[in-house]
């Protein structure tokens, strides 16, 4: 039992020299194996012996200053093949009987020159938001990581005169994902400025990122979310409290609103927001609109509308001038 309880500690005691010694190899140790840099340190100094020993330290310490490093997630798979690029060359410079010692620095050197031309991180953009665009991954601890940011974005408050049309742009100032990517809406009613999501109810009707309100009522007045998701992942909720101002239209009598509440005129909160249908006028105010594309189509079709124009103007000219 003392042989099996000694020879089962064996494995715990290399895993944990292993754990201990992670922050000493940083990225060599994310992107190398510990076969594959036994079988360098083995080339240049012998199968066992002190020497074997020191190669080992040497390799330790040529790396300790890539510790702190972080790359662009995406670039992993980079990295990786420079590494392994890495301990073939220098199992090549073994063989040729190199130093080690003069090996290893060479090479860390150039690991480091590899890591500065990688893709940037890209920084990350508060308040909010699970920002997949700037994943990044740390060779200390071998782990990749996303901004700390909640998913909840803080609430925007948009004030409207009863009447007016109210418009909610469910955009954050972050990279999103080009594909599958969809937008839920609720509506908590009742006044309340609130980010509890108990309170909200689903609107089925209100899809894409744009919605709005026309005209809004005092009912409306409450807290919209919209929900980004991608892949049924979510990536942020944005909240926008809706404060409705004015007094009633002028002619608004008692029996008005009553005959209205009759009729069920009122619009029901899963109805009262619409998906956002713009006008070619609204179209062409908003700044992407005016693209050279856009605009060589613009003029293509005043050039048509011009030449039909034209040519109704000479058939009736031509029938008017005929029958005389």
């Amino acid at each position: 039992m003392a042989l099996l309880a000694s020879a089962s500690a064996v494995p715990f005691a290399l895993v944990a020299l292993t754990v201990f010694r992670v922050p000493a190899w940083a990225c060599l140790l994310c992107f190398t194996s510990y076969n594959e840099r036994l079988r360098v340190c083995q080339t240049f100094a012998g199968v066992e012996g002190p020497e074997l020993e020191k190669c080992e330290e040497a390799f330790s310490a040529a790396f300790k200053g890539l510790l702190d490093t972080e790359i662009n997630y995406d670039e992993r798979s980079h990295l990786h093949d420079a590494f392994t690029q890495m301990t073939h060359s220098l199992q090549e410079m073994a063989t040729a009987q190199g130093s080690f010692e003069v090996a290893f620095p060479d090479a860390a050197e150039k690991m480091r020159n590899v890591i500065i031309q990688l893709k940037e991180v890209k920084a990350c953009i508060p308040p909010c938001g699970l920002q997949e665009v700037a994943r990044r991954f740390r060779c200390r601890g071998c782990y990749s990581t996303v901004c700390d940011f909640p998913l909840d974005c803080p609430v925007q408050d948009l004030t409207v005169s009863r009447g007016d049309q109210a418009m909610f742009s469910c955009t954050v100032n972050f990279q999103l994902p080009k594909e599958e990517i969809t937008y839920s809406w609720k509506f908590a009613g009742g006044g309340l400025r609130t980010q509890d999501l108990s309170y909200f109810r689903e609107m089925p009707r209100a899809q894409g990122y744009l919605a709005r309100i026309r005209p809004v009522q005092p009912t409306h007045g409450g807290t919209f979310s919209c929900v980004i998701t991608h892949d049924q992942r979510p990536l942020a909720r944005l909240y926008f409290f809706l404060n409705v101002t004015g007094p009633p239209p002028r002619g608004e009598t008692e029996l008005q609103i009553t005959f209205r509440e009759v009729l069920h005129w009122a619009p029901r909160e899963a109805e009262m927001i619409e998906p956002w249908r713009p006008s070619l006028g609204e179209l062409l105010a908003r700044p992407e609109a005016l693209t050279p594309s856009n605009q060589c189509l613009l003029a293509a079709i005043a050039a048509l509308a011009s030449a039909s124009v034209t040519l109704l103007a000479w058939m009736f000219f031509r029938w008017y001038y005929s029958g005389n």
